[in-house]
């Protein structure tokens, strides 16, 4: 664990050789990490950062992998609808129009950006990170597009998405009959890649690559 500093000695220390607590704002000593440690603040327990193997070429696949799943998440049936002999299939995209379409422009519009637009520039702006580390090309603008990812990440709301499909399921499993769709197993999948990939790339190590530093010393 890093050791904190005595308030006293702030002035007399490099400023690139603290870091502060995110959670408690303890200042310490910033710790040198080997490969597959990670620093903790000693008063709060809170993950300072890590220090990852292969952090790119990992990001890098999940990323990919989202990407991938990202369409079938939300233009495949999430489930089918079988009332009073009338069958209808649902997915993210029909959600958003049905919204539209019955005079609820605003609400489409928020449904939309959280749950399809966001989630989708998000993981662009991984991808260019990524690939402005691994080809070694334009990483001031890979430093311009992280800094917009993290604006980001607070909008892309696909766990509330999936917490209202899963309520309107269990609210509509007694009024009619339901079968779940390839498009919730893809959903559910993309939101666990993406969580996946928050734990993966770790935010100190893109930090560093992107200002020029290496982070594959011992990989």
């Amino acid at each position: 664990m890093p050791d904190p500093v005595d308030p006293c000695r702030v002035s007399e220390l490099p400023l690139d050789e603290l870091v502060a607590c995110h959670e408690c704002d303890l200042l310490m000593r910033k710790p040198h990490l080997a490969l597959g440690e990670k620093a903790q603040c000693p008063r709060c327990g809170y993950e300072l950062y890590a220090h990852r193997y292969k952090v790119v070429e990992r990001s890098l696949a999940l990323v990919i992998a989202a990407l991938l799943l990202y369409i079938p998440a939300n233009f495949l049936p999430i489930m089918q609808l079988n009332l009073l002999g009338q069958a209808s299939q649902d997915t993210v995209w029909s959600g958003v129009l049905g919204l539209f379409n019955t005079g609820m422009q605003g609400i489409a519009v928020v449904v939309f950006l959280c749950s399809m637009g966001i989630p989708l520039l998000k993981l662009l702006c991984q991808l260019a990170v990524l690939l402005s580390i691994r080809w070694n090309i334009g990483r001031s603008y890979g430093l311009l597009i992280y800094r917009i990812y993290h604006h980001l990440r607070d909008w892309g709301m696909l766990e509330v998405y999936l917490m209202g499909v899963l309520v309107a399921i269990v609210k509509l499993a007694d009024l009619a009959e339901l079968s779940l769709g390839l498009g919730l197993v893809c959903f559910i999948s993309l939101l666990l890649v993406q969580v996946w990939l928050e734990v993966v790339m770790s935010p100190h190590q893109i930090w560093q690559a992107l200002s020029g530093e290496d982070i594959h010393a011992g990989d």
